[in-house]
């Protein structure tokens, strides 16, 4: 009799198993379709970047400066641009986003306005880059005098990637255990002095990787730098932060717009520049990454 009475609740078991697991696959074939859809997007859109700019890609197109005829036209002012101002966007961003990420981390206490500083910072990660752009023009190029200069360009992506190194600061140095600075403590340390010998060390690899990562969406940006006053025809190279300058994507915009099938060409051997570029400071992060996690592990 209670074999009989069972009987009904396992159908429903079996039934509910069966369909569970027929979801369960479903979705699996949807995530794998949706993932192989993106990747056979991208890879043919690399394929006819490739096929299009590996023709017009040699040193003197590197070399060049920009031109009306395509054949004579380069890369050079926008490639120099592009470091002038990642490099100062580096130099402001990394001691300020570290300093900040230390201090609300082993410093600051914990009370409601540290909630509050922290989520601000969550979410100016996520504000559009042309905000930031809005902000630049506002404050350095009108409100302090700069002009569109470097200085200008890189202080806006400062700000723009400022948030992002300080979450990814914040994340390395959390993960540190609080036994090392346990021990520092026991050792007679201060808390700057454990700070600077016992946890940074073992957080650097976290922050170089997040720093790397965020200079990266730095070099790629176009609105904010296209507000703040970036040229889009500069016939020579910056030699100072007061310069006017172009960039590498806002040559990729101005060459893409124009009617000409050479010019589309010439920006595909520029993104392929690009790309090299963003792949180089990516194998660098792993590269630091790796490293200073060696050192620290040993």
């Amino acid at each position: 009799m209670a074999a009989l009475t069972r009987l009904p609740s396992d159908t429903r078991f079996r039934r509910r198993l069966a369909r569970r697991r027929a979801l369960d696959k479903l979705f699996h074939f949807i995530f794998f379709a949706s993932s192989l859809i993106g990747i056979i997007t991208l890879a043919a859109l690399l394929f006819d970047v490739f096929r299009k700019g590996l023709g017009w890609l040699d040193w003197d197109f590197l070399t060049s400066f920009p031109s009306r005829f395509p054949h004579r036209a380069g890369i050079k002012a926008a490639l120099a641009g592009s470091v002038w101002v990642v490099g100062l966007t580096a130099l402001i961003a990394f001691p300020v986003g570290v300093a900040a990420a230390i201090y609300l981390e082993e410093f600051a206490p914990r009370n409601r306005w540290t909630q509050i500083i922290n989520t601000n910072i969550s979410n100016l990660a996520g504000v559009p880059s042309v905000v930031y752009g809005i902000l630049g023009l506002a404050i350095f190029v009108r409100g302090l005098g700069l002009g569109r200069s470097v200085l200008s360009g890189a202080l806006t992506l400062a700000l723009l990637v400022l948030p992002i190194i300080i979450i990814a600061s914040q994340e390395a140095i959390r993960a540190v255990p609080d036994s090392i600075r346990r021990a520092s403590y026991a050792l007679g340390a201060t808390q700057w002095q454990t700070v600077r010998h016992a946890v940074l060390p073992s957080a650097l690899p976290g922050i170089l990787t997040g720093t790397i990562l965020a200079i990266s969406r730095a070099l790629g940006e176009t609105a904010p730098l296209l507000i703040v006053g970036a040229l889009t025809f500069v016939a020579f190279t910056p030699l100072g932060p007061m310069d006017v300058f172009t960039v590498l994507p806002i040559q990729i915009f101005n060459w893409t717009s124009r009617p000409q099938e050479e010019f589309r060409a010439i920006a595909a051997a520029a993104i392929i520049v690009l790309l090299a570029m963003l792949l180089t400071m990516n194998a660098l992060a792993v590269y630091l990454r790796n490293k200073y996690q060696g050192k620290t592990e040993n």
